[in-house]
């Protein structure tokens, strides 16, 4: 199974469906559309945990927000904060909405693969050992 890394908080409040799109600066590539991905829950700088998976994500689609008015009447599906340093809205950069069709939380979290790409990962292997990594519904 392929990862996503995405970053904490927006990671903890996809998996418990407080959030369901996801921000980036472009669309979801059209491979990952339907495609369950390992979430790869990475730390901020300094952060009190390593990289972690902690469920599975299903994206249906993405669009590219229209416009800086469009986006922050989307902040309650996507959560970023017009003041956010890193992820709000930038008039010099295109930002896409990638539109949750599915998501499913671990009890435990699991290790990722040791090597891992920047944004997306290959070779998730979560599906071993399940009995003591149960998902929740």
């Amino acid at each position: 199974m392929n990862g996503i890394n995405i970053q904490y908080p927006w990671s903890s409040l996809l998996v418990n469906s407080h959030k369901c799109v996801e921000t980036r600066s472009y669309p979801i590539p059209e491979k990952y559309i339907g495609e369950p991905l390992a979430i790869i829950e990475t730390p901020v700088e300094n952060g009190a945990f390593k990289a972690r998976i902690i469920g599975i994500i299903t994206f249906s689609h993405s669009f590219r927000y229209k416009d800086y008015s469009e986006w922050v009447d989307y902040y309650s599906r996507h959560k970023v904060e017009e003041n956010d340093p890193y992820f709000s809205w930038n008039e010099n950069k295109q930002k896409y909405g990638w539109v949750v069709s599915n998501v499913t939380k671990f009890k435990k979290p699991i290790d990722p693969p040791k090597r891992r790409g920047i944004i997306f990962t290959r070779n998730c292997d979560i599906l071993e050992n399940t009995n003591d990594r149960a998902r929740v519904a």
